[in-house]
């Protein structure tokens, strides 16, 4: 066991999903051509004047009360100056004194319990455009379309002491934005990314060590590859009577290695002032309290009613809630059959679709109303609960009503006593060894003889129909 303790924070940068950009009305969007999105306010001509996004100050207000922070009713944007090639004005737009949120926390569940991780800031700014290195003729690109995007900054307290706490801080950070419909989660395009400020020391000690930041991490996975191979680097050093330098590393997740960037700056670096060509952030209260009342509910409040509805396990209603459109998803579904079965075939078999096909939810064939049908049909006895497992596989793929399909391909259960009688004598006259071990007190050979009718029939055989012929025959 190692005598190191890690400590981390996260910075984590979520773009939100206004329709425009924060300081203009270029539209905010992906994908377009480079630098067609643009304007003179984002691309930093001189004697262009930003004018803030209300829908930003909005969206940006809901994270803060989601996150139980305090809201500033007055907040100052300030100039960030550095310098970089996708920085058109030289200085980014942020938030430095007086920010939109302060003193928020989130809770997380560990393997020692439920566990308090503070957040303190929470700020807006403006996104920078993007680098496109050349792999063929050995340039450098400037992509000024994402530059002006409206971000949230959720700066967190060093209070997670593992990996795994990160990424359990990162996720639920997720949720909610993604509750709130605020950002769209596409960690492929950038929306949600994080920076982790890494640093350890000696188990007991109360002084921090000297910390490192990973930059822009963009997926779960490949932030906790990253922490927990910058903790292990860090701890080498440290072996080996060396130093940590205080710097901005990247991450290459082929090679799980980290790499130093560049030195770290620090807030003074930056050379922070008020943005002379803004005015102060206000909120009227009236409106604030509006915003208040639109809060929806979260993915833990959402979590416990599931939990209450169906009596499942805390990791399986956890599967429930892992994204909006889930939960929506089994809502849906529950409203109309068993919350209980419904959620077992989605932690269940509907995983293992979306595990297989690396498909969305929204992607596959098995909507809500198909799962309600298919858990309806289960329970009246059509099908068996076996058939409904080895056609789920068929339902996501063709998107075909249950029912429909169980018809078309003859899979109805059969419940003709007539028709199990008969299947049973031939069950029981084949196997006199076991009738009679089974007689002779060998009680479990039961299930033997059930999965011998289940076999003649095809597996259509009503199961209760079978155990109650076969109770009265093998006596």
């Amino acid at each position: 066991m190692s005598e190191y303790e890690a400590v981390i924070g996260l910075e984590v940068h979520v773009q939100l999903a206004t329709k425009s950009k924060l300081f203009c009305k270029c539209p905010n969007c992906f994908g377009k051509e480079p630098n067609t999105n643009t304007c003179e306010v984002c691309t930093g001509m001189p004697g262009a004047l930003p004018r803030i996004n209300h829908e930003a100050v909005h969206f940006a207000t809901l994270v803060g009360l989601a996150t139980n922070c305090a809201i500033n009713l007055d907040s100052v944007f300030a100039r960030k100056n550095y310098f970089y090639p996708d920085l058109p004005c030289g200085y980014q737009i942020s938030q430095f004194e007086l920010p939109l949120c302060e003193h928020g926390h989130l809770m997380i569940e560990t393997d020692n319990g439920p566990k308090k991780i503070g957040i303190t800031r929470i700020h807006m700014e403006n996104d920078a455009g993007k680098n496109i290195h050349s792999q063929t003729d050995n340039h450098s690109y400037v992509d000024l379309n994402r530059a002006g995007t409206p971000l949230v900054e959720i700066v967190s307290e060093p209070d997670m002491r593992s990996a795994e706490e990160a990424v359990a801080y990162l996720k639920s950070l997720y949720r909610i934005v993604t509750y709130l419909g605020v950002c769209d989660g596409n960690m492929e395009e950038g929306s949600f990314r994080c920076d982790a400020n890494v640093s350890i020391r000696r188990k007991g000690d109360t002084k921090l060590g000297t910390r490192t930041e990973l930059k822009n991490v963009n997926s779960f996975r490949n932030v906790a590859r990253a922490i927990a191979c910058e903790i292990g680097r860090q701890e080498d050093i440290l072996e080996d009577g060396g130093e940590v330098s205080q710097e901005t590393r990247l991450y290459d997740a082929d090679k799980n290695i980290t790499a130093a960037m560049r030195s770290k700056e620090e807030a003074h670096d930056y050379c922070y002032f008020p943005d002379p060509d803004l005015l102060p952030v206000h909120i009227e209260p009236e409106e604030f309290a509006a915003w208040q009342k639109e809060l929806p509910e979260l993915p833990k409040e959402r979590m416990q009613r599931f939990m209450e509805m169906t009596a499942i396990a805390e990791d399986e209603a956890e599967i429930l809630v892992s994204s909006k459109a889930m939960a929506d998803f089994f809502e849906t579904a529950a409203a109309s059959a068993s919350p209980k079965k419904v959620a077992n075939y989605i932690v269940g078999p509907l995983q293992r679709e979306l595990n297989a096909s690396g498909k969305s939810l929204a992607e596959l064939g098995m909507t809500a109303a198909h799962l309600a049908e298919l858990v309806s049909i289960v329970e009246e006895g059509l099908i068996s609960a076996k058939i409904a497992n080895d056609i789920f596989a068929d339902l996501c793929a063709s998107g075909d009503s249950p029912k429909a399909y169980v018809t078309e391909h003859k899979l109805a259960q059969i419940s003709d006593t007539g028709a199990i009688d008969a299947a049973v004598d031939k069950v029981i006259a084949a196997n006199p060894a076991e009738v009679e071990a089974y007689k002779g007190g060998k009680k479990k050979l039961v299930s033997f003889f059930m999965g011998q009718v289940m076999r003649e029939t095809k597996g259509k055989a009503n199961p209760a129909v079978v155990s109650k012929l076969l109770q009265e025959k093998l006596g």
